[in-house]
């Protein structure tokens, strides 16, 4: 049975609420469906504001689905937990074809990169189609593959402000898509944990230099999958930082103080 995301129970606590792992903060969040130009069907969900302005639309693009990677992996969990809340931000997370979660299993196979072209092109225009604004691909490890391959391409380049990398690995993309975002000059934010298992800061920052506008950022003491709130609580804060005008150097709030409901593993 495939997760129905509203079936969190939310209470109101007597005093503010320290946001831990499992914390889902309130919003409108429904389960959805992509359909790819190839006749696939992707699960996903849909994680809105409950109220106000949409400041932001992250499109997230998952790690590697042979090594455990789906769209619940956590760095884009926890966004989707906190981020509508805390920030203003809507969160679209999918399961690329033939990967499997809790949400259910996306058509097609696994298609090692390239026939995932599709999955990105309709991702994008389903946040189109709803009209979400300003929006960003967030990739990490192969997701940062399929970001950079197709994002700086039509017909995504044109329907997205930039993206955002989590541990880019640089096997798949080569210097030519590096070139194509050069070209395109669409900001591209690029966060390298200092002990990565394929490429760390100083090497990331020489493989970028074929992107002027590209800012590389070394993470001290962070790994490949980003574990530890330490971490996960970084990546959140350079993302907002990125894809809302105005707003660097804002640090999200380490609590909440309203109805919470907690996620089960």
């Amino acid at each position: 049975m495939s997760f129905d995301p509203a079936s969190y129970i939310f209470t109101q606590p007597s005093a503010p609420t320290a946001i831990r792992a499992s914390t889902v903060l309130p919003a409108h969040r429904e389960n959805v469906e992509l359909r790819t130009s190839d006749g696939h069907r992707l699960v996903g969900e849909l994680a809105l504001p409950e109220s106000g302005e949409i400041k932001a639309t992250l499109i997230t693009l998952h790690p590697l689905p042979t090594h455990g990677g789906f769209m619940d992996s956590h760095v884009y969990r926890k966004a989707s937990y906190r981020l509508p809340a805390l920030a203003g931000i809507a969160v679209l997370r999918f399961n690329t074809r033939g990967t499997s979660s809790p949400r259910g299993t996306s058509g097609g196979a696994f298609a090692e990169g390239i026939g995932e072209r599709l999955d990105v092109e309709a991702a994008v225009q389903f946040a189109v189609d709803r009209d979400l604004p300003n929006r960003w691909l967030v990739g990490w490890s192969f997701g940062t593959e399929l970001a950079l391959m197709y994002g700086a391409a039509e017909p995504v380049a044109s329907e997205i402000e930039g993206a955002v990398l989590l541990s880019p690995p640089l096997h798949r993309a080569t210097d030519v898509h590096l070139k194509e975002w050069a070209q395109a000059g669409k900001p591209l934010k690029v966060l390298v944990p200092e002990h990565d298992d394929y490429l760390q800061p100083a090497a990331a920052a020489t493989r970028f230099a074929l992107v002027p506008q590209a800012q590389v950022i070394g993470v001290d003491g962070a790994k490949h999958l980003w574990v530890g709130e330490k971490y996960a609580g970084r990546v959140l804060n350079e993302i907002v930082d990125e894809v809302i005008p105005g707003s660097a150097g804002t640090v999200l709030p380490p609590e909440w103080d309203g109805p919470v409901a907690t996620a089960h593993a």
